[in-house]
């Protein structure tokens, strides 16, 4: 879906940044990451997840963004329930599974059925349960706004960072400034 199917009253800009300088700029943007995981029926879906923030402490509230040609976020949606899964830096393989649409994710993956009725990925920085409790169509994703229900701080380690369209920060700018590519984690494949 590209935003001027999902909004009628979109015009584009001739001097509005094109996607490729679009992307390029925000990775100058360094973010953690997240797996969003729930279930379909008694399947686990999931995706990597880099746009996730808090909104609220009273109530407590979390958004993240899902892209409308993602296949895993409208079977969550249909569920009403996820978890947000913060990944440590140590976690890329994870990521990489749930970065990608191809693949079954949970193929070989220990994970458990959080009380809530979602999958819970192990040895994560922090999960945080949440129902759907909002979902805003903005452009080519949805901005889902979800009321917390619980959160468990699973263990102390560094956070998975994505700057630049790499993990982690403390490694060389490459000498080669050509600007990333397509084929990068995250940026060929449809998340959500």
């Amino acid at each position: 879906m590209t935003a001027a199917s999902a909004d009628p009253a979109f015009t584009p800009d001739p001097d509005a940044p094109t996607p490729a300088e679009f992307r390029r700029a925000m990775g100058m943007f360094a973010s953690g990451v997240t797996v969003v995981s729930g279930l379909d029926g008694e399947e686990p879906v999931g995706f990597a997840c880099q746009s996730f923030a808090s909104v609220s402490l009273e109530p407590p509230l979390i958004l993240f963004c899902a892209d409308h040609n993602g296949r895993a976020w409208p079977r969550i949606r249909s569920s009403g329930r996820f978890c947000v899964n913060v990944l440590g830096e140590e976690q890329v393989d994870i990521c990489g599974r749930f970065g990608s649409s191809k693949g079954r994710k949970y193929d070989g993956l220990d994970w458990d059925l959080s009380r809530w009725g979602t999958p819970a990925l192990r040895d994560v920085l922090l999960r945080v349960h949440a129902e759907v409790h909002d979902v805003h169509v903005a452009g080519d994703h949805d901005v889902v706004i979800g009321r917390v229900l619980e959160l468990e701080q699973v263990s102390e380690q560094r956070p998975m960072l994505f700057f630049r369209g790499r993990f982690g920060v403390e490694q060389p700018e490459p000498a080669d400034q050509t600007p990333p590519g397509p084929n990068l984690w995250g940026w060929g494949d449809h998340w959500g």
